[in-house]
């Protein structure tokens, strides 16, 4: 069946109701290519989400100091063990891979659900088993598993996207920071000392950094990441900071433990956001103590872009969840209890109008799953499936808020889609600049990237 067939039947189903016009009906499980354990994940966590999510008890979950339902929270990763899908199963993680997360990305899209999901199992963790030493890993993986231990991704000047490599090379530019100012700079002092400054050229005390940096002690960490994806409650922060001055210039990450009653110089405020359920929060660190992630010499900026690719499939498997909620809400505006004294014109172009967008969700949710499963770290179709969905999710929303009118519940509802799109171009892209890195990574228009 070709892309026409496919919007004309979806185009005749419109009339039949929402149920027969959903992607999930129209679209089998087998062309995606399920297995039988991740069908069950599917199931299941929609069973959870539909028990404990909706535009009123996410408003509740947003309202509350984590921003998001922490009793959710701790049975979607303690009890069905979503935070540790992808993980080693050596730390008590599922080990599943990139498709089984994806699968579950998409159902909390399709309901918006609020939670640490991304910024602790999408962006840290991987960080910390990629980079982490042994110790780190045994200490922090089984906890970000089990749903004790929640985690943020912080960078400063609000460059993320760059930061993971998805719209631009994250080598090629100084945005941690460059020599003694500017991002988020890290020098190294004496275990256990306090870090008095001595007017040193490379911020570090005279002291060889690498060693300061072993056992996790002897860093502080001055400057500030805006913008930060659950920084406002997360229990431990990961920062992206500059060290070494211009003769050793490089990047690296660091661990901030939060504690009872807060670290000294370090300050988080939660800032108003364009979607709720995406909370994020200024950190400033005024030498804050901090512990190396890993130890020297690592590969930093290439760990940081492998996750960002990675972390663009799961990006994009939220926005096709949502944007197939945000197409079943559309057909309901033309269910024949919503449409009394409609032209008929206009309902044929609104039908035509939707299986067009039918068309578009379905190519993005495919581009996803094939993503998803492209074999090593790092999916290079991510940033191409995450820029496809962002427009998918964008203008179905849009379709929404047009068709139910101004004022009403599903208009209100089509504007929450709406807003998540748009918060996540903000954050990791827009799809322009997703495409053009992809482009130039792949080779498409010359040689291919670092």
């Amino acid at each position: 069946m070709d892309a026409a067939d496919t919007a004309a039947d979806a185009a005749t189903a419109a009339d039949a109701g929402p149920a027969a016009f959903a992607p999930e009906a129209v679209a089998s499980e087998a062309a995606l290519a399920l297995t039988d354990e991740q069908r069950k994940i599917r199931r299941t966590l929609r069973d959870v989400l539909a028990e404990r999510t909706g535009p009123e008890e996410n408003h509740a979950a947003t309202a509350t100091p984590e921003g998001y339902d922490p009793e959710l929270w701790a049975r979607l990763s303690g009890t069905l063990g979503l935070a540790g899908l992808a993980l080693p199963a050596e730390y008590g993680g599922g080990g599943h891979g990139p498709a089984a997360l994806a699968l579950a990305c998409e159902e909390t899209g399709r309901t918006l659900a609020p939670s640490p999901l991304l910024a602790t199992a999408v962006l840290a963790a991987p960080l910390i088993a990629a980079l982490g030493t042994p110790a780190q890993r045994a200490e922090l993986l089984p906890r970000v598993i089990d749903g004790s231990l929640t985690c943020a991704l912080a960078v400063p000047g609000g460059s993320l996207a760059l930061a993971l490599g998805l719209t631009g090379d994250n080598t090629a530019e100084h945005w941690s920071g460059g020599g003694r100012a500017g991002g988020i700079q890290a020098r190294a002092v004496a275990d256990g000392g306090t870090g008095g400054r001595d007017g040193s050229g490379d911020g570090s005390g005279g002291r060889d950094e690498s060693k300061a940096g072993s056992g996790g002690r002897g860093w502080r960490l001055y400057g500030e990441a805006a913008q930060v994806l659950d920084g406002h409650s997360a229990d431990l922060l990961l920062v992206a900071a500059h060290t070494g001055g211009f003769a050793r210039s490089r990047t690296l990450l660091f661990l901030v433990r939060g504690r009872d009653g807060g670290i000294p110089g370090l300050v988080r405020t939660r800032g108003t956001a364009l979607d709720l359920t995406r909370p994020h929060a200024t950190v400033e660190l005024r030498d804050a103590e901090a512990e190396l992630l890993g130890e020297e010499p690592a590969d930093v900026l290439g760990a940081l872009a492998a996750t960002g690719r990675t972390a663009a499939v799961m990006l994009a498997a939220e926005a096709v969840g949502a944007a197939g909620a945000a197409l079943d809400r559309a057909i309901a505006g033309l269910g024949p209890a919503a449409r009394p004294g409609r032209p008929a014109g206009s309902l044929q172009a609104a039908r035509s109008t939707l299986a067009d967008l039918y068309v578009r969700v379905e190519a993005a949710r495919s581009l996803t799953y094939c993503a998803a499963r492209e074999p090593g770290s790092g999916p290079e179709g991510g940033p191409l499936a995450l820029a496809q969905a962002l427009e998918a999710l964008s203008a179905t929303a849009g379709e929404g808020v047009r068709l139910h009118g101004g004022g009403t519940a599903g208009e209100r509802e089509a504007r929450h889609f709406y807003r998540r799109a748009a918060s996540d171009e903000l954050l990791f892209g827009p799809a322009r600049r997703l495409r053009a890195r992809a482009a130039e990574r792949t080779g498409l228009f010359g040689e291919v990237a670092a």
